[in-house]
């Protein structure tokens, strides 16, 4: 059975799920714990460990943080004696009580234990699965550098939720606790925003596409149509309701945003000139205020 069968979801918002199945590396297979151990001191015992996804009980051979901390039994900080990133770590300990921790991205499972000598093979199960997202406009990929994604647990009494992750990358592997998330899609730097909720399951890997109704613009002051941009002129984009959306200084900067209807206003030598312009999906195009005299 492989770590992660394809699937489906229901898309709740402007979401296309272009698809669910594998996309973690292929990894080699896990070693065996009994395999080349180091010889133990009088006195040490031996501590293998390992996870594996609720459910399915497939081992997860990649994205894991091991830490190993001494149990003092009390409201004290524990102190960490060991740490490591295999799949499959073998901890050589002293007799005693210890609390054994795993971090499969922002989901993690703990255990505690007592260890007197030999050794001792812990298997921990973790509930969680990941996201991979990607954007798109009018059909056409964007670029993983103009985007950024915030993921968000719902809450009753927030709208937006509670934050789990800012400014996550397309195609990053966001490890999750298996739940609801909402999540919100920027592309640019201005209003150009998608959001919908997507469903993490344990042992499985959501991909994504948030598609975005949005273009770039770009903006320039000219003394007649298509004529030479001049430098140095203050632009502020808004709404038709005058909210500012954007504002930047230079010949000809460029804006992302989202399908409407603006108002552009452009400073140069102390003089002021306006214009209102629509943005249509997918069309990137020149806005020009000629600089009438």
């Amino acid at each position: 059975m492989p770590l992660f069968s394809k699937q489906l979801f229901s898309i709740l918002g402007p979401l296309s799920l272009v698809a669910a199945g594998p996309a973690l590396a292929q990894s080699p297979a896990v070693p065996s714990m009994s395999q080349n151990l180091p010889a133990l001191s009088i006195g040490q015992v031996m501590l293998n460990t390992g996870a594996a996804f609720a459910g399915s009980n497939e081992p997860i051979r990649s994205g894991l943080v091991w830490r190993i901390f001494e149990d003092r039994g009390d409201a004290s900080q524990p102190n960490i004696i060991a740490r490591s990133t295999s799949p499959t770590p073998s901890f050589t300990l002293s007799p005693g009580n210890y609390i054994i921790h795993v971090a499969y991205g922002f989901a993690s499972a703990s255990k505690r234990i007592s260890v007197q000598r030999g050794s001792l093979n812990e298997r921990l199960v973790i509930n969680a699965g990941a996201l991979q997202l990607k954007g798109a406009v009018s059909g056409s990929p964007i670029a993983g550098n103009r985007l950024s994604f915030s993921v968000y647990v719902p809450e009753a009494q927030n709208s937006e939720g509670r934050l789990v992750i800012a400014d996550a990358k397309a195609n990053d592997m966001i490890r999750l606790p298996e739940g609801t998330y909402h999540v919100v899609s920027t592309y640019g730097d201005a209003n150009a925003i998608m959001r919908s909720d997507l469903k993490v399951e344990s042992g499985r890997v959501t991909e994504a596409t948030l598609n975005h109704r949005a273009a770039t613009v770009t903006l320039k002051l000219v003394g007649s149509a298509g004529g030479e941009a001049f430098a140095g002129t203050a632009f502020s984009v808004l709404t038709p309701g005058g909210d500012v959306i954007r504002e930047a200084i230079g010949a000809f900067p460029s804006v992302t945003l989202a399908e409407g209807e603006y108002v552009l206003i452009a400073r140069h030598e102390g003089k002021v000139f306006t214009r209102e312009f629509k943005v249509e999906s997918g069309l990137d195009r020149d806005i020009e205020i000629i600089a009438t005299p």
